[in-house]
């Protein structure tokens, strides 16, 4: 089994479901040569070989895995005794192995345990049987297996009838759904991720147990959670997803505070609420995780802030809020504060009377890295209004900035012409309060016009701001 394998779903071809309907063909899947390596290796040592899960669903749907996964009945140390160089460093049987320039996973067949915490299993047993471990994973789509046993012809394992599901693009929990998300409250948050990312349905039995065991999700640590809404969030259309969420009940378990915008009124689209305005503004926006994450949660603050049909200083305190949550659920720091940033700016004015010095105070404000991501959460805040996406002269605002940092203009001390140091030497100034005021002085007036800066300009201008006392005040000695 060298080179590449071609996996064609042959259940499709003749083959009648359990309903007694032939469903289309989901695809051809392409086994690519290393893979194909190591279950030859795995069967030449006398071990069932198998590629399965997530990978060989979307090789079948026609979609590039993001890795490839392998099991077989081979225990963790016979799995080290065929590839040498593998690394075991973990209780769930899962070796790493790296062939061909890349990493995969090899996993011994599993059973059924039981998960009293609702996120681990209370012990790991090993198991024997493809079909027993395609029993304990989360939904039929992905309890699919590809494989065999030594000298056997490849084929397809599919006890549950994911590739029916495939074809019908439907997510159905295998077995009793109350029981998988009891064993794994995540799988519930994966649902309408993947539902979301795949274009599928949820099979109305597993939705309503979602429904049913929401509340488990509390129990979940922060990372697991956000590591499951960035890819949610990336999906072609996140707002498949987090409708899903506020439906079942999930939303107000991860994320109570935008569950509250269901429900309340603004003047945006006809016929909508606050909560249909996110979905609008994160679908609008570009699939970055940092414009994403923003857009979700940009008026975060306006359910504190309601009074009086308007919600004063929603993005102060929408930022606030935006970095808790993001917090609580252990994002990266400089995650937490780019997104704040974002939220607490996003509700800027430009006016094309700007001058060119106002242009330069905004992009120092901002930042001359957050710029554009600012100018992306503010369009795609405009389509979730139901405007263009570059109402506000958005267009006109951009190029001006562009134009600015063309020209490497000062935006701020690091690019004066002089430092403190040359203040200190040249005037004869101690550190404290004095020195950064003329600094900042000096800053202000190289923004408001650029030709000022000049080593010898700008330290004259210092010179002369001491003779005038202008910078003096009873704080400084």
């Amino acid at each position: 089994m060298t080179g590449s394998q071609p996996v064609r779903d042959k259940a499709t071809h003749g083959g009648r479901s359990k309903s007694g309907t032939t469903p289309p063909a989901p695809g051809r899947a392409e086994i690519p040569a290393p893979v194909g390596d190591l279950l030859a290796t795995l069967q030449r040592g006398g071990q069932a070989a198998y590629v399965v899960g997530g990978c060989l669903r979307d090789a079948l749907l026609g979609r590039e895995p993001a890795d490839w996964d392998l099991t077989t009945d081979a225990p963790p140390e016979r799995i080290q005794a065929l590839f040498p160089r593998s690394i075991y460093e973990n209780r769930f049987g899962t070796v790493v192995v790296r062939h061909a320039g890349a990493q995969y996973e090899i996993t011994t067949f599993r059973r059924d345990v039981s998960y009293s915490d609702h996120r681990h299993p209370d012990a790991v047993q090993f198991g024997t049987s493809i079909r027993e471990d395609l029993a304990r994973r989360d939904f039929t789509v992905n309890a699919i297996a590809w494989g065999g046993r030594p000298a056997e012809e490849p084929a397809f394992i599919d006890p549950h009838s994911g590739r029916h599901d495939l074809a019908r693009r439907l997510l159905r929990a295998v077995g009793d759904p109350d029981l998988r998300f009891g064993e794994d409250a995540l799988r519930m948050i994966r649902a309408v991720r993947l539902a979301a990312t795949l274009d599928f349905q949820i099979d109305p039995a597993t939705a309503e147990a979602i429904g049913r065991n929401a509340g488990l999700a509390a129990g979940l640590s922060g990372e697991r959670v956000f590591a499951e809404l960035l890819k949610l969030l990336a999906a072609p259309a996140p707002s498949v997803g987090l409708r899903l969420m506020e439906q079942t009940g999930l939303l107000g378990v991860v994320a109570p505070d935008l569950a509250r915008q269901h429900g309340i009124e603004q003047n945006k689209a006809d016929g909508e609420d606050l909560w249909d305005h996110t979905l609008r503004t994160v679908d609008a926006a570009p699939n970055r995780s940092l414009i994403r994450l923003a857009s979700l949660l940009h008026d975060l603050g306006k359910s504190d802030t309601l009074a009086d049909g308007h919600f004063h200083g929603h993005e102060t305190v929408g930022a606030a809020m935006a970095r808790d949550y993001l917090a609580g659920l252990h994002a990266p720091r400089a995650l937490q504060e780019r997104v704040a940033h974002l939220v607490a700016h996003h509700m800027f004015s430009y006016e094309p009377k700007w001058t060119d010095a106002a242009i330069r105070r905004f992009i120092g404000k901002i930042g001359p890295g957050s710029v554009d991501d600012l100018l992306a959460l503010r369009a795609a805040d405009n389509e979730g209004s139901g405007l263009p996406a570059d109402a506000g002269h958005l267009a006109e605002l951009a190029s001006r900035i562009q134009a600015e940092l063309a020209a490497h203009v000062v935006l701020g001390r690091d690019r004066l012409a002089v430092d403190g140091d040359d203040l200190m030497a040249e005037l004869d100034l101690p550190q404290g309060r004095l020195l950064g005021r003329l600094l900042d002085d000096l800053t202000e007036r190289v923004i408001a016009e650029p030709a000022l800066n000049d080593r010898a300009i700008l330290i004259e201008m210092a010179r002369q701001s001491i003779s005038d006392g202008r910078l003096l005040d009873n704080r400084t000695s």
